[in-house]
């Protein structure tokens, strides 16, 4: 059988080969990546010279490229274009690259020559960027349990591949409620009050399902919170956000509980076996934070003037349903609807004005001009690249000079087969060691699909999702390191996202909105007053948002804490009577579908960097309106080699005072939010 993976990329810059790789070419291609992997894994380890930077440190660097360019494809179509056959090559697999990861990691030849290179690094003369791979590198050892004795060892490594596999079920089964369900609309009523625009991609999606003339939701993000703001059917907006916080608590294949007690258990014993006295205190060790009461006291500090405004914003909105002759009580349900009925009346602005001007091909276009002023990257497409679906788009960025920086693929479309939400991802990491290598980066949304022939058009929260999700893609295209280990977005988790929220911020700037907000079907720009609209509204519903996400970052964080709980679900329901979460606001991730935290380790004990990086980006925007120029040209310089372009090659905080001078304080996302 020809395999794509086993065969040169004559592609444009080497991109996969997409039109060519079949599921039946992963395990094949995953299995001869990790026996070369391995091989020069014990080529290293078994070097009968003594350890050096380069026959070690180097060496490990320029290992394992064929094991990158398989692994980097599988996990982004599982994540974009699963179906039963790739799940199950997921799950087959998911066990074999943990057990080969653990073999790496914890081998104890290996690490000696590691250590040894570390003991002698104040003679090797190396350069700052080396000095920081060798302490990344020796660090990266140690949290795994390379330095325990061999019965820990294997005992880690048992559990690292269990854990694999738990995490990979919970991803899929997530996707699997997800995929399942549609609300279905049968009748003129059930499209009260929803959208043009909306009803054109449920419309297309109910096609899509089988319901040919009739509309239907999904329970991606996006268009439960659009169907929650617009649907005047309380019954049916009830309907669609039990299915969605229901997700992973079904009580059939797909529930997650007890997925979630095994994996909280398991993670208690790793970080007790290297040392730790929680899970949590393992991962914050290695963070900007750096330990649990400095997150405690972040979330504290932000949760209480947040949770006193979504009081009083409750007291609003149900004062506003008894004028309506509403007969109930605030509901959850009822939240973003008479939210969006009190913007209107505040601030005479809402959903259904700002959409029309936010169509998805301008704002792709406002994301390249923000690059292309602070960065002077230009991107122009590519219809000579080969994609994975025929709705992903290539394109290909360029600097001032016109020299080739990046590939970027663009994944807008929800479909059934993607997880929900919105990542940023990589098929090739960028480097400059033995050559420059530039990066293949991807961004992947879940916009519902409009029918053919009709724009996508967005709301504001969506719009800033991709602006969003295109500040990570640009921590990873404008990397300039000279090793991959380094480079792009390999930074501490709760630093990682101030490039992505710090970009949000041009979205609303008036010279982005004047320029690429225009109605879709006039042409005509947004006007002024609409924009001062916008920007008085700042501040509005940010104690829901507040509360929606600090009760999540709580319940991550008290899960983390508790060592081995037999019922999580407890622990969830524990923590949000603990806070004092209003009822009228639910978590932005309940605990069985938290993929942030269960489908891998990415963001476990760590959900809380969202809030970390936004005091960040609050202060780094501010340097920028300091300057009376949101694109001042020196200071863009200083964020690109301080921030987007170099990677870990320094401690986060010495980082952001290479930016700003100083670090931040927490007073200006208070005054932000409105809280202060």
């Amino acid at each position: 059988m020809s395999n794509p993976f086993f065969e040169p990329w004559t592609t444009p810059f080497q991109s996969p080969p997409f039109d060519r790789i079949k599921t039946e070419h992963f395990k094949p291609a995953c299995e001869a990546a990790i026996s070369a992997h391995r091989a020069e894994i014990d080529v290293i380890a078994g070097n009968p010279e003594p350890p050096t930077f380069v026959n070690t440190i180097e060496a490990l660097e320029r290992a394992g490229e064929a094991l990158e360019r398989v692994g980097s494809v599988f996990h982004n179509l599982t994540g974009t274009m699963s179906d039963d056959a790739l799940r199950a090559v997921d799950l087959e697999l998911a066990p074999v690259l943990s057990r080969h990861s653990s073999a790496i990691a914890l081998n104890a030849a290996l690490f000696g020559r590691v250590d040894a290179v570390f003991g002698e690094r104040g003679t090797l003369g190396l350069d700052a960027e080396q000095a920081r791979l060798l302490e990344r590198k020796r660090t990266w050892f140690a949290r795994r349990g390379a330095a325990l004795g061999q019965a820990d060892r294997d005992r880690l490594a048992a559990i690292n591949e269990r854990r694999s596999v738990l995490g990979t079920q919970f991803g899929q089964n997530v996707l699997k409620d997800e995929s399942g369900y549609i609300l279905l609309l049968d009748t003129v009523e059930d499209l009260a009050g929803l959208p043009v625009d909306f009803l054109s991609g449920a419309a297309a999606l109910a096609t899509e399902r089988g319901h040919a003339g009739k509309h239907a939701v999904s329970l991606s993000r996006g268009a439960v919170e659009d169907f929650l703001t617009h649907s005047t059917r309380r019954d049916l907006r009830e309907k669609l956000l039990s299915a969605f916080l229901a997700r992973g608590e079904g009580g059939g294949d797909s529930d997650n509980r007890a997925i979630i007690a095994e994996t909280l258990a398991l993670r208690d014993e790793a970080a007790r076996l290297l040392g730790y006295a929680t899970y949590a205190d393992y991962k914050l060790d290695d963070t900007m934070a750096g330990d649990t009461a400095a997150v405690y006291d972040l979330i504290d500090k932000v949760w209480k003037p947040g949770r006193e405004q979504a009081l009083r914003d409750k007291q609003r909105l149900q004062a506003m349903i008894g004028e309506e002759g509403g007969n109930f009580d605030l509901a959850p349900h009822d939240w973003r609807h008479y939210a969006e009925k009190l913007r209107r009346a505040d601030y005479a602005i809402d959903d259904a004005e700002l959409r029309p001007y936010f169509q998805l091909d301008r704002l792709i276009e406002a994301a390249f001009f923000v690059a292309r002023k602070l960065f002077g990257l230009v991107f122009e497409e590519r219809k000579d690249v080969p994609v994975w679906h025929r709705d992903v788009r290539a394109f290909e960025a360029r600097d001032a000079n016109g020299k080739h920086v990046a590939l970027f693929f663009g994944d807008y479309f929800s479909r059934a087969s993607k997880q929900g939400g919105a990542w940023m991802s990589g098929f090739r990491s960028q480097r400059n060691l033995g050559g420059e290598r530039r990066p293949i980066i991807c961004n992947t949304l879940n916009i519902a699909k409009p029918a053919d022939g009709a724009p996508a058009l967005l709301s504001l929260s969506e719009a800033h999702t991709l602006f969003h999700e295109f500040g990570h893609a640009l921590h990873g295209m404008l990397s300039n390191c000279v090793y991959a280990s380094l480079s792009g977005t390999a930074v501490s988790r709760d630093f990682v996202e101030l490039p992505s929220q710090l970009y949000e911020h041009w979205l609303t700037t008036r010279e982005v909105l004047t320029r690429f907000a225009r109605h879709f079907e006039t042409g005509k720009p947004i006007p002024d007053d609409l924009i001062d609209r916008v920007h008085a509204a700042d501040k509005f519903n940010q104690g829901f948002n507040t509360v929606e996400f600090c009760s999540s970052a709580y319940v991550d964080m008290d899960a983390h804490m508790a060592g081995r709980p037999r019922d999580p679900m407890q622990v969830e329901a524990a923590t949000l009577e603990r806070i004092g979460n209003p009822a009228e606001i639910p978590m932005r991730h309940r605990s069985p579908h938290f993929s942030h935290i269960y489908s891998g380790d990415g963001y476990s004990a760590g959900y809380y960097s969202y809030l970390w990086s936004a005091v960040l980006d609050q202060d780094a925007f501010e340097a920028f309106r300091e300057t009376g120029d949101v694109f001042d040209p020196g200071l863009a310089k200083k964020l690109r080699e301080s921030i987007y372009s170099a990677g870990n090659l320094r401690d986060p905080k010495d980082a952001y005072i290479g930016f700003r001078g100083r670090l931040p304080s927490v007073e200006p996302l208070l005054k932000a939010r409105g809280f202060a």
